[in-house]
């Protein structure tokens, strides 16, 4: 079956950083674009980032270009969102999903507070 299991999440303060990974298995990951999304309460899920199978292009909201940078390493079947000078206004759950297919992780809680 295929899984998408997103980590790295948690509590951090305006300006902080995290690294949130999201480890796939079930399907061919070398394969796939991945892309990250998020959805905060009373909100629309809204597109993050995304990455081409072989991680030689990415893409970028426009509210996140130049603070976050998304990755992946094909040999784990896993890609990231490192996410550096933190807003409360990214705070959402963040998730992890093959691009062409549609299948999504459970997400993973950032809280961006002070």
């Amino acid at each position: 079956q295929v899984q998408l299991v997103e980590s790295g999440g948690g509590l951090v303060q305006p300006g902080g950083s995290l690294r949130l990974s999201c480890a796939a298995s079930g399907f061919t990951f070398s394969n796939y674009a991945m892309s990250w999304y998020r959805q905060a309460p009373g909100k629309e899920r809204e597109f993050v980032a995304t990455i081409t199978n072989a991680g030689t292009g990415t893409n970028y909201a426009d509210s996140v270009k130049g603070r976050f940078t998304i990755s992946r390493d094909n040999a784990k079947s896993t890609v990231y969102l490192r996410m550096n000078s933190l807003k409360p206004e990214d705070s959402a759950v963040y998730y992890c999903k093959a691009t062409r297919a549609g299948w999504w992780g459970q997400g993973t809680q950032v809280t961006v507070s002070s």
